[in-house]
C-alpha cells in the first residue's frame, strides 16, 4: 500500500514536467526556423496589421522570412495572397507583373504577403508544410533578391 501511495505522489510531483516538452507540431516549426537560418534566411515574428479585405486574417504575429536585397536602386512592391494563387496590391488589383508572377506560382497557399523594400524582401508564412517548401521559399527569395 506505501509503495502506491509513493508512486502516486511522484506522479502527481512529475506530471507537470510532461508540459514542459513541445508538442509535435512546435518541434516541426522549429525545426524548420532552424533550417531557415542554416541556409542563411533571416527569421522573426513580425505583428502584422492585415488589411480588412483579406478571407482569412493571418496570425498575428506572423513568421517574417527576409534576406537583404541586392542592387541600387530596387523596384519597391508588396502583394498579399487573397486566395491560393490570387497575388493582389494594397488596391485589390491583380498582380500582373511578368518577373513577379512565375516566382509567385511556387509558393504555397500559406503565404500571406511578400514585399520588397529599398533593403529587404520579406515573407510572411504560416509556417506549415516541409523542408522543401522551405527550399521553394528561399529559392525565390534569392531570385528576388
Amino acid at each position: 500500500m506505501t509503495v502506491w501511495i509513493v508512486v502516486s505522489i511522484l506522479l502527481v510531483v512529475l506530471s507537470p514536467l510532461a508540459w514542459l516538452r513541445p508538442s509535435r507540431h512546435q518541434s516541426g516549426r522549429m525545426a524548420l526556423r532552424m533550417e531557415a537560418r542554416r541556409i542563411g534566411l533571416a527569421m522573426q515574428l513580425s505583428p502584422q496589421e492585415w488589411p480588412h479585405w483579406l478571407k482569412q486574417e493571418p496570425p498575428s504575429p506572423c513568421a517574417q522570412y527576409c534576406r537583404p536585397r541586392r542592387g541600387s536602386k530596387p523596384a519597391l512592391w508588396c502583394y498579399w495572397q487573397l486566395e491560393p494563387g490570387v497575388w493582389v496590391n494594397q488596391w485589390r488589383e491583380t498582380c500582373v507583373d511578368e518577373k513577379l508572377l512565375p516566382h509567385f506560382a511556387t509558393l504555397p497557399d500559406n503565404v500571406y504577403k511578400i514585399e520588397a523594400d529599398g533593403q529587404m524582401i520579406a515573407l510572411y508564412w504560416g509556417e506549415k508544410g516541409e523542408l522543401s517548401v522551405l527550399q521553394n521559399i528561399n529559392a525565390l527569395l534569392k531570385a528576388l533578391a
